[in-house]
């Protein structure tokens, strides 16, 4: 079947000398992989530079279930980035959200509401000239809200925060994955994030990181076989 669709890369290696895989997700038909041909000349339709980690594209493909890896047949860029590519903050936290979502969105089906959230929140990362030191956090927070495990709002008086069932709570769980009442604060400062506002709540690098450690262990119970980020060690160096 040949599909039109948004499509936003989310990782890509070399395969032999001549082509490369690309795992993209999709608008219209999910987690997709392609095996692309890379263009012997700079006049080559399918250009290297657009299978960057979250570029935005408009593909057209052949899609063919139970068929393993894709053929891309056209692509060209949705939106190009303006300051992304030339900013060392931005290009970290970009590369850190492609990361996680290469993991986190390994069988994601068709889901446009999620492919628009994580579309315009890169464009919003593009556009932002100050304020965004806390992007990540605010981007994987609201991001669960999509994935189903947005915390539960019902006993957000109670002290503590059960990382396992995504609530609040008021007696200690019988397993080690919850936060105590100091970090369970941080769930309801990050449920009041938005990218407008984040840049009021002011967070040394020490918290930063720390939220960020928690929100990956959260993931981590909720997504079977959530790795380590490579990534991480070096967004956890930004913003000394």
């Amino acid at each position: 079947m040949l599909v039109k669709t948004k499509a936003i890369v989310l990782h890509s290696f070399k395969y032999g000398e001549s082509r490369m895989i690309v795992d993209m997700f999709t608008s219209e038909a999910g987690r997709l992989s392609f095996m692309v041909p890379i263009p012997k000349t700079p006049k080559g339709k399918l250009k290297k530079q657009y299978f960057q980690p979250m570029t935005l594209l408009e593909v057209e493909c052949e899609v063919r279930q139970r068929v393993q890896l894709q053929k891309l047949k056209d692509a060209r860029l949705l939106t190009p980035y303006a300051t992304i590519p030339f900013s060392p903050e931005k290009l970290a936290i970009s590369l850190f959200v492609a990361e996680f979502l290469y993991h986190a969105l390994r069988s994601e089906q068709q889901n446009e509401p999620l492919f628009a959230y994580v579309c315009d929140s890169m464009q919003w990362l593009d556009m932002a000239t100050t304020g965004y030191a806390n992007f990540h956090l605010t981007f994987l927070m609201r991001l669960s809200r999509f994935l189903g495990f947005y915390p539960n709002l019902e006993e957000n008086d109670s002290l503590l925060f059960d990382l396992r069932e995504a609530r609040f709570c008021s007696v200690v769980p019988l397993h080690r994955d919850f936060l105590n009442p100091d970090e369970a604060k941080m769930i309801h400062l990050l449920m009041r994030m938005s990218y407008p506002t984040m840049h009021l709540f002011r967070l040394s690098r020490q918290e930063r990181n720390r939220i960020t450690e928690v929100l990956l262990h959260y993931y981590q119970l909720h997504i079977p076989q959530f790795p380590e980020l490579k990534s991480l060690s070096v967004l956890q160096e930004l913003w000394q």
